[in-house]
């Protein structure tokens, strides 16, 4: 099972759907928003909001979080884990074309990182909802 204090700072980040529900706009049509969040200290280092109907961010867009990721810690990671059931063919393709190892690893051992701030989007948006 995996856990934070198993990584350095910056040694590996991880790549996630940050909602459980779809972002929903009037204008825009609804989004998926894909976080980067540093394995150890929790910290969200980039979000992205992505068409619903896309899979995975662009590679544009891939590249814009990992360059939100290196403005904060000024390095990339060794590694990038990835949930096994995310679709992630191109994050992994550039992941690697930067020299990052990709690890694919079941949703469930990313939960003790990644279910704060999950819980966080939600209530936040569920505000948002209520208020509309």
């Amino acid at each position: 099972m995996l856990h934070p204090k198993q990584f350095e700072v910056n040694e590996a980040w991880i790549a996630f759907r940050l909602n459980s529900m779809l972002v929903r706009t009037e204008r825009d049509g609804d989004f998926n928003c894909i976080a980067l969040m540093d394995a150890a200290s929790c910290f969200i280092l980039g979000s992205e909001f992505i068409p619903e109907t896309a899979a995975e961010p662009t590679r544009p867009q891939f590249r814009r979080l990992l360059k939100a990721g290196q403005r904060h810690k000024e390095q990339l990671p060794k590694t990038l884990l990835i949930a096994r059931e995310d679709i992630a063919d191109l994050m992994t393709r550039e992941a690697t074309h930067q020299n990052i190892t990709v690890v694919r690893v079941p949703e469930s051992e990313l939960l003790i990182f990644i279910a704060e701030a999950r819980q966080g989007f939600a209530e936040r948006f569920e505000e948002v909802h209520d208020d509309v």
